[in-house]
């Protein structure tokens, strides 16, 4: 089993004002640097608060990066369709200057269709924006000249052409993926077509391996990150507790979105959104069913749609450190500088 790196992914959604939903947010990723997750990632999200709370991630990330010193800080994703992209490639130069190399740029071209209007797009015209800011992002990265007059991006980073990662659900995305030599991003779950409800995320999700392998030049060396929702609790009925509400909202907006979903108790739900939750030993014993999670190079834990209390995020951060990833290939590169005792937090009054 090949050594894999491991992160934390947060798309901000603390129940809480915007300001402590940042405060947050930057606490939890602290507290996997101190548990020696290597990588942190952060969602973008315009407008739509319950779908995600940042729409400025590099902004964000910038606090984060002086506050931490080893994490890599990545975007998972930046909706560069909605983005001007010779912004983009100058805020994410300063950025990776001032982390001192930090920085892993993940990119995307979907997000909620209503959100692509104030930026001047339709929905229907992404992946054809995509394409262009794209070109015109590595372009600026690689130092070309932006235009007659010998523009050139300042800070220069030739450096983030290497350190894209390209988000898909699809097998063509991933083929586009590895021919640019770039990291591919697996989501934490998929909709299913109507007709098969009930097939595993591996399924779906081996293909886009191949096809993004098949695709990577000679000698190219693959970045494959899986994403998967992973919440850890000393107590296993306190975990189902806390799913209930998070997850039946997931699964009312799913089916208002038009997506089809079989069944409407909490294990229909689980196995819907591709969930692993529970003590230590349940969580291992259901990723390890997940054939994709052998092939990845990094593996990114989140807690969404659970969203539970901040303090359970931060016991499950330690708890997938200490007793899940490294059954799962994960070397931890440095020792943990925070270990605390579990925590004996009662229940929420809401779920009593």
């Amino acid at each position: 089993m090949t050594a894999k790196r491991l992160g934390f992914f947060t798309r901000l959604l603390d129940k809480a004002a915007p300001r402590q939903r940042y405060l947050l947010a930057a606490e939890q990723i602290i507290h996997a640097e101190a548990q020696g997750f290597d990588t942190a990632w952060v969602a973008q999200h315009h407008f739509h608060e319950d779908e995600g709370g940042l729409p400025a991630p590099l902004v964000f990330l910038a606090h984060v990066a002086a506050r931490t010193r080893h994490i890599r800080l990545g975007t998972g994703v930046i909706t560069l369709p909605m983005e001007l992209a010779l912004r983009v490639a100058e805020d994410t130069s300063v950025l990776d200057l001032l982390a001192e190399g930090r920085l892993e740029v993940g990119l995307g071209s979907g997000g909620t269709p209503s959100s692509f209007p104030p930026f001047g797009l339709l929905s229907d015209e992404r992946a054809a924006a995509y394409a262009d800011n794209l070109a015109i992002l590595r372009s600026a990265w690689r130092n070309e000249t932006l235009s007659d007059g010998g523009n050139r991006l300042y800070p220069p980073a030739p450096q983030l052409a290497r350190r894209v990662w390209q988000a898909t659900f699809s097998v063509d995305g991933a083929a586009r993926a590895g021919t640019a030599g770039d990291g591919l991003m697996l989501s934490r779950t998929q909709p299913r077509p109507a007709d098969s409800l009930d097939l595993p995320l591996d399924e779906i999700q081996n293909p886009i391996i191949d096809a993004y392998l098949d695709a990577l030049p000679a000698g190219a060396t693959p970045r494959i990150l899986g994403s998967r929702t992973a919440f850890v609790t000393d107590n296993p009925q306190q975990a189902r507790q806390l799913a209930e509400a998070g997850l039946r909202r997931q699964a009312e907006n799913a089916r208002a979105n038009g997506q089809p979903l079989a069944g409407d108790r909490l294990d229909d739900f689980i196995a819907a959104f591709d969930v692993h939750l529970g003590s230590a030993e349940q969580v291992l014993a259901s990723l390890q069913r997940d054939s994709t999670l052998s092939r990845v190079t990094d593996l990114a834990f989140q807690v969404h749609s659970i969203d539970p209390p901040h303090s359970y995020i931060l016991r499950s951060i330690e708890l997938i450190a200490r007793q899940v990833a490294p059954a799962l290939g994960w070397i931890r590169q440095r020792p943990a500088t925070e270990l605390t005792p579990p925590r004996t937090d009662p229940l929420p009054e809401d779920i009593r």
